[in-house]
């Protein structure tokens, strides 16, 4: 049996197929342009495979995650104005035969995969945050994602600024909001150079993981999960795992008991395949549901 897995990120969509045992056989990946061009590359790799009947999908966001929804399936109020009010859902049953789609954010599904094949397997509470361009959250208890009239976005939590940064923020909702000082992209318009170019000794960093600490600050107050893992390109930095470890500590101040920060505070088992395989997992699962 061979499902599908597509990672629709805001540069880049991923597309696998791989097997009951999330064993990735084929992978492609295509920039994130227009839905035009880049749904017809995905669709014309999925076409290549007759056995596939469900594709687990987790995508950029806002999208609408409500099945009662009458907008269930769509990309809603992003700000890739392209895929603002896009049917994805509906555009993959339309142009797939008898296809079935499990439907979330691209960070759910990474969570997901962590807590499948990752270092969450075994736990039943996980929480995953992406640091990269932007910056989004999921969580998982017993297997089931947190949400209520929508989908978290954990990325747009406001925190405390830091007394040594005057950077405004790059948010266009809310400027300094926790993806507004923390993304990718804050890091190179506070700094005027791109993260993996600024030395590990550079100060901007303790600034940097001054404010993933207070994401997992609040993450810890809020749901006191089993493990808080941050994956993405920023994280990517071998030196900012320990400074977030040290300044969560600080922050914390013995006000509750964590686990271990070496088992609590991580970075992803399973690196950039996350995503994917949290996909491949999603739809294994909506097959067998079936």
């Amino acid at each position: 049996m061979l499902y599908g897995a597509i990672e629709a990120g805001g540069t880049k969509f991923v597309c696998a197929v791989g097997n009951e045992n999330l064993e990735i056989i084929e992978r492609v990946s295509f920039p994130t342009e227009t839905p035009e061009k880049t749904m017809r590359s995905v669709i014309d790799f999925f076409k290549k495979f007759e056995t596939l009947s469900t594709i687990g999908v987790g995508s950029f966001g806002p999208i609408d995650v409500k099945r009662e929804s009458e907008t269930y399936g769509y990309i809603t109020s992003t700000p890739k104005l392209a895929w603002k009010n896009f049917d994805f859902v509906g555009y993959l049953k339309d142009q797939l035969a008898n296809i079935s789609v499990a439907w979330t954010t691209d960070v759910n599904a990474a969570c997901y995969g962590e807590y499948v094949a990752g270092c969450g397997k075994g736990l039943s509470s996980v929480v995953y945050y992406t640091i990269g361009t932007g910056v989004g959250g999921g969580a998982l208890v017993d297997g089931q994602f947190v949400e209520g009239f929508s989908h978290p976005e954990m990325g747009h939590v406001m925190v405390r600024r830091h007394p040594d940064d005057t950077f405004i923020g790059s948010c266009p909702y809310h400027k300094d909001c926790l993806e507004g000082l923390a993304a990718g992209s804050a890091i190179e318009k506070r700094t005027g150079t791109k993260g993996q170019d600024l030395p590990p000794e550079d100060a901007s960093w303790d600034i940097e993981a001054y404010y993933i600490a207070q994401c997992a600050y609040n993450t810890t107050l809020l749901f006191s999960p089993q493990i808080i893992i941050f994956g993405g390109g920023v994280m990517k930095q071998g030196q900012l795992r320990k400074k977030v470890q040290e300044q969560f500590a600080k922050l914390i101040n013995d006000y509750v008991k964590y686990p271990d920060l070496s088992t609590y505070i991580v970075t992803p088992q399973l690196g950039d395949n996350a995503g994917v395989i949290g996909c491949l997992a999603l739809a294994k699962d909506l097959h067998l549901q079936a």
